[in-house]
């Protein structure tokens, strides 16, 4: 059994997570994690899937979805290592919010600040709404970091840019 990590990227248009999950599934792959968004309207997907196939027969399989030059594709093969593996998390859960008026650097500088503890960033949204920008990350945090100082130095952070942060614990029902 291979993972194999998938990227579909492109203008949007209905169908596309049907006919690519169809194909996919056509191959005998099961998808273990997967997500999607819209980005400015541009279509944005990443799949992880296990299957006894070759990345060149994903990519085969995936040719359709090409051939319109409306959407790219890429496939590549991830060592099982890197996987999900059911590894449970070290530390603990959090959620991080900032908010604010848009400038650059407003990622850049918060999240070195959960690097910077060790912190790992297990998902990350951000979104402008005219002026106003909003970020929410997940992070797991390992059991040395001080949270009480991370909060404190991110909130720092982010007043020095003009935006407001929070940090709280997880709420398990919600990841």
């Amino acid at each position: 059994m291979s993972l194999h990590a998938i990227t579909v990227l492109g203008h949007d248009r209905p169908g596309i997570i049907a006919e690519t999950t169809r194909l996919l599934a056509g191959l005998g792959i099961n998808l273990e994690d997967s997500t999607m968004t819209l980005l400015r309207g541009h279509f944005a997907m990443m799949l992880v899937g296990a299957g006894d196939v070759t990345d060149a027969q994903v990519r085969e399989a995936l040719a359709p979805l090409v051939a319109g030059d409306t959407l790219s594709v890429t496939v590549r093969e991830v060592p099982a290592e890197h996987g999900s593996g059911g590894q449970p998390a070290a530390g603990s859960s959090w959620v991080l919010t900032v908010h604010g008026g848009d400038r650059p650097g407003i990622v850049s500088a918060v999240v070195a600040e959960v690097a910077r503890v060790g912190g790992n960033i297990t998902d990350l949204t951000t979104r402008l709404a005219g002026d106003l920008y909003l970020l929410v990350a997940e992070i797991e945090l390992p059991a040395s970091a001080d949270e009480a100082a991370l909060d404190a130095a991110i909130r720092e952070v982010a007043a020095g840019l003009g935006v407001g942060a929070t940090l709280r614990p997880a709420d398990p029902d919600e990841l």
